[in-house]
């Protein structure tokens, strides 16, 4: 009886070492902090509102407003950047192009391919 007692008193120890070790290395991995990475705006456009995800959705009617202001169809144009920017919540920069900063916004197409998002 006594060398089955050790056996078992033997294998429960050294699990609870596993136990033990393994939790400090969970800690530890947790609590560490990824390093900040740098903003990398290679262009001259404001960042705030151009990167995917960066616009809150009560935002998207003045950065529509804004992208639709020199176009002759508003009405079009105001309908399909808000459905975009709740898509994606960003919406490019100036009235015209710089699609490449959003790549979601980019990206969507028609059913006949064309860009959904002006």
């Amino acid at each position: 009886m006594a060398p089955k007692l050790s056996i078992i008193m033997l294998f429960l120890l050294t699990m609870l070492l596993l136990l033990v070790e393994n939790h400090a290395e969970i800690v530890v991995a947790t609590t560490e902090a990824p390093a900040p990475q740098p903003n990398k705006n290679t262009t001259n456009f404001p960042t705030h509102g151009s990167t995917e995800g960066s616009l809150q959705p009560q935002e998207c009617g003045g950065r529509c407003r804004g992208r639709c202001s020199k176009t002759q169809y508003k009405k079009p144009c105001m309908f399909f950047c808000q459905k975009c920017c709740a898509k994606c919540l960003c919406v490019p920069p100036g009235t015209y192009g710089n699609k490449q900063i959003c790549p979601c916004y980019n990206n969507w197409k028609t059913k006949r391919g064309g860009p959904k998002c002006p």
